[in-house]
């Protein structure tokens, strides 16, 4: 449903996204990896249309969005801040985006899928930081947009509770078919919500694949590194697997290995067994 085509933006002399593309289909979910600094929230509002790209394109079901201002391009927007309004209460935060005389029951049956029946006119600033994350989702979703569009959405909130709510955010797109982009530095988050994963490196893209795929076999050592501990371990393909300086590996299946073989072992922790 969305492409982008060789998307680049400089400011100065920096690249901030350097001849970027991807295409997202309907229903997926694309989160962009990379550590601060990378370029992801330049690639997300290149493709919200809040920055102009010095080169490529962004395209909606192939046609072309680059004169579509943000406000017409029917996606939702969500950012670590909430920015839920503080004058309103939370069922008119969540009925803000929509219009019509049932926009209020519109926001409560939201709210009620999001699991906040009963919230309506409490005040945001009561709210916990689960709380008004699941507002400012309601919000988000609310006008049923054809994207949304998450910026380190829970970035905010201590580890238990990010992991909790990746978990919920996974189950609530599905449920909704909600084709979505998921922007984040932590990793956990990413591999927990993603159907796709885009990782950066200064502007760039490195890697783009499922995220098991990211994980089993990163493109580069940076990738490895980046997506936490491991050991590489060189060895040799034997009739009963693969022998290393680390011990004794079964061959992967799948692979196509052959006796004699020279091989570098990508060795994570959760990998491990002892015998």
């Amino acid at each position: 449903m969305l492409q982008a085509q060789h998307l680049t933006k400089t400011f100065g002399s920096l690249a901030a996204v350097a001849d970027i593309s991807f295409d997202l289909l309907a229903g997926q979910t694309l989160a962009i990896l990379g550590p601060s600094g990378c370029g992801k929230s330049t690639l997300l509002a290149l493709l919200a249309g809040l920055v102009r790209p010095d080169s490529g394109s962004v395209l909606w079901e192939g046609q072309p969005l680059d004169d579509t201002p943000t406000h017409r391009r029917n996606f939702g927007l969500m950012f670590q801040d909430y920015a839920l309004f503080p004058h309103l209460n939370v069922a008119d935060n969540v009925a803000f985006g929509l219009h019509g005389p049932d926009k209020h029951r519109a926001a409560a049956n939201m709210l009620a899928r999001l699991d906040l029946a009963g919230f309506e006119k409490r005040d945001v600033q009561t709210l916990s930081g689960g709380e008004a994350q699941r507002v400012a989702l309601a919000r988000a979703l609310a006008p049923r947009p054809r994207l949304l569009m998450l910026d380190e959405p829970l970035g905010a909130l201590d580890r238990a509770l990010r992991e909790q709510l990746t978990a919920e955010l996974r189950g609530l797109l599905g449920e909704f078919g909600q084709t979505a982009i998921y922007v984040t530095h932590d990793q956990q988050e990413a591999f927990g919500i993603a159907d796709q994963l885009l990782v950066m490196q200064n502007g760039r893209a490195i890697q783009l694949a499922d995220p098991e795929t990211v994980y089993r076999h990163p493109a580069t050592d940076w990738v490895r590194r980046f997506l936490g501990p491991a050991r590489l371990a060189s060895g040799r393909v034997a009739a009963d697997g693969i022998h290393t300086d680390l011990g004794w590996w079964p061959a992967p299946p799948g692979d196509a290995l052959h006796m004699g073989d020279e091989v570098t072992l990508l060795v994570r922790a959760e990998g491990v067994r002892k015998r």
